[in-house]
């Protein structure tokens, strides 16, 4: 802006130099241009030294502008970073803390793997398979009847025939006393499943495993299914969720030929719902029959507070009599008060005057 004023000035110059040409001679013009030049240098010279004053004020004014906002600007990016910084070293921190949970979950899996490998080779023996289905049977029953062995159930229970049943639930009737056998047809299962064998043995393994479920049903039926001592139905315990999942599942005429053996099949999961439900009858029936006691006990109180009634109505007939005769006692009393007071209130003289 200030050259553009300068440009302007310098032009005025000009043409005031043409019109003095113009109008003086050549003595005259050189003492004014002399004059002109001078003023103009000195006006030139001020007017130079006000533009370099006023742009040296305003650049000093636009550093600071610019010093202050980088300031500011390098402030905030410094307050960024330092948040960014802290966030960074927080969700690091929690990285870190979720590897060491997962490296240790890791670690757990295989101890858990290792042990999982050992209780395989464990439930390899039948004797074996055998022990684990009746602690866990024993462990089912303990939990829902807690210590109520010999009275709700028991274990190793020998019956009439010689047999020996793992577990015997004393129900109420109508269903009676069931026995409940463990059972664990593992090995031809695992044939079944395995895939990395061929489909003919898995075939084979499939037959084989339908005809154990049919000896055990066989077996339970015919042992722990005794008229008169026992409910005409019995349970059959598989300590696997797989197998009760598999026969379920894949192969229907299983459950069919249990359901004319009425032997029922259950898995931990089932067994513990039908033993709660049972558990829950039991209860029912306890508490009706205390109901039944306290019915009984109310209607003995009833004929006694009827006894009660009648003696207190004779009683209170009784109370009213005697406060009758209470009430003319009373009235004598008072007859007989008034009378000596009427002769206590008599005179001797009168009587005797009288008398003569």
């Amino acid at each position: 802006m200030e050259y553009v004023i300068l440009i302007l000035l310098i032009g005025l110059i000009l043409l005031a130099v043409l019109n003095l040409v113009k109008k003086n001679d050549d003595k005259d013009l050189v003492e004014r241009l002399g004059k002109l030049e001078k003023n103009v240098s000195t006006d030139l010279g001020d007017f130079k030294f006000a533009i370099q004053k006023n742009l040296v004020d305003n650049f000093d004014k636009l550093n600071e502008k610019v010093e202050g906002k980088l300031t500011q600007i390098n402030d905030k990016v410094n307050e960024r970073i330092d948040q960014n910084f802290e966030k960074t070293n927080k969700t690091f921190n929690n990285i870190l803390e979720r590897l060491t949970k997962i490296d240790e979950a890791q670690k757990k899996i295989d101890s858990l793997s290792s042990e999982i490998v050992s209780l395989q080779s464990v439930l390899t023996d039948k004797k074996t398979r055998g022990i684990f289905g009746e602690v866990n049977l024993n462990y089912i029953l303990t939990s829902v009847f807690g210590d109520k062995r010999g009275v709700i159930y028991d274990i190793q229970h020998t019956m009439s025939n010689g047999s020996i049943a793992d577990s015997i639930l004393y129900a109420p009737e109508p269903l009676g006393t069931i026995c409940i056998d463990s059972k664990f047809p593992l090995e031809n299962y695992e044939r079944m499943t395995n895939r990395n064998l061929s489909m003919a043995e898995r075939d084979m393994a499939t037959k084989l495993f339908k005809a154990d479920v049919k000896k055990h049903i066989d077996a339970i039926a015919s042992k722990y299914i005794i008229p008169g001592e026992t409910s005409d139905e019995a349970i059959l315990f598989l300590p696997a969720e797989a197998i009760f999942a598999e026969i379920n599942a894949y192969h229907p005429e299983l459950l069919t030929y249990s359901y004319d053996k009425k032997v029922w099949i259950t898995s931990p999961t089932t067994l513990m719902s039908t033993l709660t439900i049972i558990q829950m009858i039991l209860k029912n029936i306890e508490r009706d029959k205390y109901a039944q006691v306290i019915h009984v006990e109310l209607n003995r109180l009833s004929k006694e507070f009827v006894k009660y009634r009648e003696r207190w109505d004779k009683l209170s007939r009784n109370i009213d009599t005697v406060t009758k005769d209470i009430k003319d006692i009373y009235i004598t009393t008072e007859k007989i008060t008034k009378r000596f007071d009427s002769i206590n209130s008599v005179d001797v003289g009168v009587i005797e005057h009288i008398e003569e």
